[in-house]
């Protein structure tokens, strides 16, 4: 329960954390945006936030995060305390057993340090999806995943009963180590959150005693129904005694209040450009000042911005706080979406001292 549950540092009403999704600006390649992701890991350790999630996309230029375990891989090197994981594997595009091979890995290079974010959805396109599943049955894929969740749970545990198929088959790095001659096995396994943005992963989530995290960045409107569903069906397992929900949130903090419009503007014109089906880099602001918007884009970007807690620190220290007493969120995860990353650096570290988070050493 402990490598589930944070502490809030500062004056945060709960722990603050990240979520990564290596965004790449245009004129940066994805080499820069994983040294940001390097430098914001280390920054986020520094001050106090409690875990640093990369989410998995497919097929969108500027998000560099699809292999989340991977740029776990990388960032377990250059951390020593902050909780690392995925925010999340999207599970339908993979077998089972190689995540459980691919985290029970991570655990040995940071142990007792990771946990497994799963979600259900692409996180890309149809077409990506299908290629990624080498099927066109995606319904199939979203429809299995209690059962895919649940063999992933025994590859992790290793404990499929005896007569089945993959009973004698074994996640390594695994439990099956420690009953091997002369075997000494980790007591750290990761744990698993399930991620959602709907209803269907909030009821699953609670009926199994298990961590939640709802995608407020994108689906807002589903945040408070989701979260009362989770608590509402939540039943107390060897995991957790009671519900743990984390919202992810776009926030954005700048050293005054323009700027921040400045940035938001251009990100939200990557994520319009994204539902017309045409996904690229985060544009500069000034590229965004350039556009002509019509007032069908005008409307989306005033929409998506709505959701959007950005400003100054102290208007976003409000607003983050206003957010988790409406939703009662135990953890907040933050996602600085931006074309620059020295922006998003600046932004984590202004949000930092806006709590009163503990000091860089």
């Amino acid at each position: 329960m402990d490598e589930i549950r944070g502490t809030a540092q500062g004056t945060a009403p709960v722990p603050l954390s990240v979520l990564d999704l290596v965004t790449v600006g245009a004129g940066t390649t994805a080499t820069d945006a994983l040294r940001t992701s390097v430098a914001l890991s280390r920054l986020a350790e520094a001050r106090g936030f409690h875990r640093y999630w990369v989410a998995e996309h497919h097929s969108m230029p500027g998000v560099a995060s699809s292999s989340p375990a991977v740029i776990l891989a990388h960032l377990a090197a250059h951390t020593d305390r902050i909780r690392l994981g995925s925010g999340g594997v999207m599970l339908p595009n993979h077998a089972p057993l190689v995540i459980a091979e691919q985290f029970g890995t991570l655990e040995a290079m940071a142990p007792g340090r990771i946990d497994l974010g799963l979600g259900r959805a692409p996180g890309t396109d149809g077409a990506t999806a299908a290629a990624l599943r080498r099927t066109d049955r995606l319904n199939e894929g979203a429809d299995d995943f209690p059962e895919q969740l649940a063999e992933l749970t025994r590859f992790l545990d290793d404990d499929f009963p005896d007569g089945h198929p993959y009973a004698r088959i074994h996640a390594v790095p695994g439990p099956v180590q420690a009953t091997s001659p002369g075997g000494v096995q980790s007591p750290h396994r990761p744990p698993v959150w399930l991620l959602g943005s709907s209803g269907f992963s909030a009821r699953l989530a609670g009926m199994l005693g298990l961590p939640f995290a709802f995608a407020h960045h994108f689906s807002a409107q589903n945040t408070i129904p989701a979260l009362d569903l989770y608590r509402d069906s939540f039943r107390p397992s060897e995991v957790l005694d009671a519900p743990y929900a984390l919202i992810g949130v776009s926030a954005l903090a700048t050293d005054d209040e323009k700027e921040a419009r400045r940035q938001v503007r251009a990100a939200a014109l990557n994520m319009l450009r994204l539902r017309m089906g045409r996904p690229g880099l985060v544009p500069t602001p000034e590229e965004a000042e350039a556009h002509e918007f019509s007032p069908m884009e005008e409307e989306f970007i005033g929409s998506w911005n709505s959701n959007v807690v950005h400003g100054t620190p102290d208007e976003v220290r409000s607003g983050l706080d206003d957010l988790q007493k409406r939703t009662g969120a135990d953890e907040l995860m933050l996602t600085s979406n931006a074309h620059s990353g020295d922006v998003r650096l600046r932004s984590y570290e202004l949000i930092a001292n806006a709590y009163g988070l503990p000091a860089a050493a």
